[in-house]
């Protein structure tokens, strides 16, 4: 079950939705045929059951605010904490960036790094392949062909007037469905989807 944008009609959800208001999402379920796209029960097999993906079964596919903020919030000086405190840094990467660098595996997205070996040994996600994803405002749920990745975010600050849709930085868009003035930040949706998990 892909994510749904609210906004976007069901034809529209069922293909590659980008209407509505911004939304992010969990990069493993919210893409068309992701690895976690909820799915269906195909059939049994040692007691365990056997699933396909069912791409057009649209759910909030793991919508999410992330953790300790939503989106699109546009922040700078003049704004209330904890965006004026500085909680949020330029280029800050969400899902990949700790205070003190770059995460080292998917921890911080998936508990034990978000999947296991068959004996339960951890064999996390490499970071690098993850981070939370963006849709709506014209911004496309997934990149529509296979691999179905989403669009990652990452905090960019304007160096002058930026429109809705226009780039903020090079490869980074701003989403937040209004034009943000020079100074201020946004979490910007990246032009380019992350690679096959």
């Amino acid at each position: 079950m892909p994510a749904g944008l609210p906004g976007s009609t069901l034809a529209q959800n069922q293909a590659n939705p980008s209407l509505g208001l911004s939304v992010i999402f969990d990069p493993l379920s919210g893409p068309k045929a992701s690895p976690f796209d909820a799915r269906t029960i195909t059939g049994w097999a040692a007691g365990m059951p056997q699933y396909a993906n069912d791409p057009l079964n649209i759910s909030t596919g793991a919508l999410s605010t992330g953790i300790g903020f939503g989106s699109p919030p546009v922040f700078g000086a003049n704004d209330p904490a904890p965006f004026a405190e500085g909680n949020f840094t330029d280029d800050y990467v969400p899902g990949q960036d700790l205070p003190s660098g770059a995460a080292t595996s998917a921890a911080l997205l998936y508990i034990g790094g978000g999947k296991s070996d068959a004996t339960g040994a951890p064999v996390p996600y490499d970071v690098a392949d993850l981070g939370i994803c963006m849709a709506g405002q014209g911004g496309s749920r997934d990149g529509g062909t296979t691999p179905f990745t989403g669009f990652p975010i990452k905090t960019v600050t304007a160096t002058a007037t930026v429109a809705n849709g226009a780039a903020v930085e090079t490869g980074f868009l701003n989403r937040s469905g209004v034009s943000i003035p020079s100074g201020a930040s946004v979490f910007g949706s990246s032009t380019t989807p992350l690679g096959d998990i």
